[in-house]
């Protein structure tokens, strides 16, 4: 701990503040300091006076996702996941409540870091079923305004519904919602407010300005280039941050605080498809003086806390990422002392609280009951009749028709994106067996139903692959499978989940992909008599073998795209198609758009890949 910030919490204790409140800072993880440095300002030793130092206190969230109460639509039950994390606005507000109980209101504010308005049935259904408007109002802008938000960060899936339902939105919030980096095409301005400077209320009168700089992620002019194309163009985070944070300096702001949507670990999913990173908060810290804290946001990671080093002034800057789905708060602690007539930071530390260690504040319950109960209704009520039952309890070892049905939908939503010549190529698909319970019943089928299919939160994308890489691809995928002497009839414990180097427990249902195609059949056998990597044999395209540089693209979810499972040719495959989409929604809006569901439409009576030894079809019990 820096001498100049035991110096300023001592100096609280001598300002008469309680005891307690000392107790939690000191407690803080290891402190950061030196920013009052930043700014030329020194501290006065010798007329040190009580009230010279100030604890600010700068709470945030990131990436709700439209989580405003800890529930799951989907299951129609309370939220539960193996870590027992809990998610939720009417969470976070009782965390928010005991922060500011315990720091005083006054000495805390409250940012977010951006995706807000998509990601649960109770997002998606006021934009599409029921959209906002003047007089409808949106629940996370409802419960965002009785919590007490002072300012919002835009994310990228913000834009997902277009920029006249983000507009709405933005006039619904008691706070400003905000975006350096977006800039209007027409008059090249920014299209949302930069940053504010916000007021706290500081001892003896001396105000402390929070200068909030809000930066979103660039890759919203690929994700969303439908929405946004020739409206608003996404310029670099540093870029823009090396403009505003100066200006704001030079506005008053005594702090800087950041909240950025844009991952901590520098990296980005579309390569070099646009000049600026898509994950940048580290190079913003690093390379942006003035800066004492950012809310990192996008990742969905749980950062606690991170101190970077800014390169030009060898400061410290303090980043946290309070993961997801207010699954976490994120607290600063902004520790500062007046001298030469202002205030300078003297250190920041940072750690998150835990959504599942408090109840639900019944008073944002309350406020949120009646959008919540509609949209139960509506999950719950049918979108949709199908003329056959589809199971996914032996898609693990069979053709299935519950798997062509979501590969047949990735595929149509990737042809419809592709342009210039890719849109000639032949589109194939890939989709695992996540959920073995799952089933689309005959009859009437509910959102939830559909949602059962795929029970992770996975967007598409659409890459390019040679014949020999899909045909890799699919080696890859029949490790999934143990080894047979010969035909015969086996039970499926026998066959699936093999031990490997890299899954010395059983690989996972979900690294089994099976591949399809839309346009034609993509048919192939697996010999399980055959070592790994040589198992996948006679595969053929529309009744054709394939050749190993025929090209095809592949719609795939960003899970394996960005390296999960270690699939080979997918991490460096040309990108063609990337807007973000939940592959859960798209399902969901093809049966709503289609109403009825007919197997026979995408799969095959003969079934497009089996299980062999030899050339004879093995037998699986359940």
């Amino acid at each position: 701990m820096s001498k100049n910030v035991l110096r300023s919490r001592t100096g609280r204790i001598a300002a008469g503040i309680t005891a307690a409140i000392t107790l939690v800072a000191l407690a803080s993880p290891a402190t950061a300091g030196g920013h009052g440095h930043d700014t030329g300002h020194g501290h006065g030793h010798e007329h040190r006076h009580a009230g010279d130092d100030y604890a600010l206190t700068v709470m945030g969230t990131t990436d709700l996702h439209g989580s405003a109460l800890n529930w799951d639509y989907f299951k129609n039950a309370e939220y539960d996941d193996s870590a027992h994390n809990d998610i939720g606005l009417a969470k976070v507000s009782t965390l928010v409540n005991q922060v500011r109980a315990e720091r005083g209101r006054s000495n805390t504010l409250l940012i977010d870091a951006g995706d807000t308005i998509q990601g649960t049935s109770l997002a998606y259904y006021y934009a599409k079923v029921e959209p906002i408007s003047r007089t409808v109002k949106h629940p996370m802008a409802v419960a965002m305004n009785a919590i007490g938000y002072d300012a919002a960060a835009l994310g990228n899936h913000e834009f997902n519904y277009g920029i006249p339902l983000l507009r709405t939105f933005q006039k619904q919030l008691d706070f400003p919602l905000l975006g350096a980096n977006a800039i209007d095409d027409t008059t090249g301005r920014p299209a949302f407010s930069p940053y504010v400077i916000k007021s706290v209320r500081g001892p003896h009168g001396r105000p402390v300005r929070v200068g909030i700089l809000g930066l979103t992620n660039p890759g919203i002019a690929i994700w969303d280039k439908a929405n946004v194309e020739g409206k608003m163009r996404f310029d670099g985070l540093v870029e823009q941050a090396k403009k505003y944070v100066p200006e704001m300096r030079r506005k008053g702001a005594d702090v800087v605080v950041v909240a950025a949507h844009s991952g901590a670990d520098t990296s980005s999913s579309y390569g070099d498809a646009l000049p600026f990173p898509e994950n940048a908060s580290t190079l913003v810290a690093q390379q942006v003086p003035g800066i004492d804290a950012i809310l990192v946001g996008h990742a969905h990671q749980e950062i606690a806390q991170r101190v970077v080093t800014n390169e030009q002034t060898g400061k410290p800057v303090v980043l946290s990422e309070p993961l997801r789905w207010g699954e976490r708060l994120t607290v600063f602690d902004i520790d500062l002392t007046w001298s030469r007539g202002r205030w300078g930071v003297d250190g920041v530390t940072s750690k998150v609280l835990n959504s599942n260690t408090v109840p639900e504040d019944p008073r944002i319950v309350k406020k949120l009951s009646a959008a919540h109960d509609k949209v139960v209704t509506y999950v719950n009520g049918v979108i949709g009749t199908s003329k056959e039952a589809m199971s996914a309890a032996t898609a693990r070892y069979e053709d299935t028709a519950a798997l062509d049905f979501i590969n047949h939908v990735q595929a149509e939503s990737v042809r419809s994106d592709l342009t210039g010549d890719d849109a000639d190529l032949p589109v194939l698909s890939i989709a695992a067996p996540f959920n073995k319970d799952a089933a689309i019943p005959a009859g009437d089928v509910s959102v939830r139903d559909v949602a059962g299919l795929y029970i992770y939160d996975n967007t598409l994308l659409g890459i390019k692959l040679t014949g020999a890489q899909v045909k890799a691809y699919l080696e890859k995928s029949a490790e999934y499978f143990q080894h047979v002497d010969g035909p015969g009839t086996y039970p499926a414990s026998a066959l699936t989940n093999a031990v490997t180097p890299t899954a010395p427990t059983g690989t996972p249902d979900y690294n089994y992909d099976v591949m399809a195609g839309l346009d034609a059949p993509l048919t192939y056998d697996i010999d399980l008599t055959r070592p790994v990597g040589s198992r996948v044999v006679d595969l053929a395209y529309g009744g054709t073998p394939v050749a190993d540089d025929q090209q095809f693209v592949v719609a795939i979810n960003n899970y394996r795209q960005s390296g999960g499972g270690n699939f080979p040719g997918v991490t460096s495959a040309p990108v063609l198609v990337n807007r973000q989409q939940e592959i859960r929604q798209l399902l969901i809006d093809w049966v709503t758009a289609h109403q009825v569901v007919d197997p026979a439409t995408f799969s095959a009576t003969n079934p497009d890949w089996r299980l062999v030894a030899g050339s004879t079809p093995l037998v699986v019990t359940p």
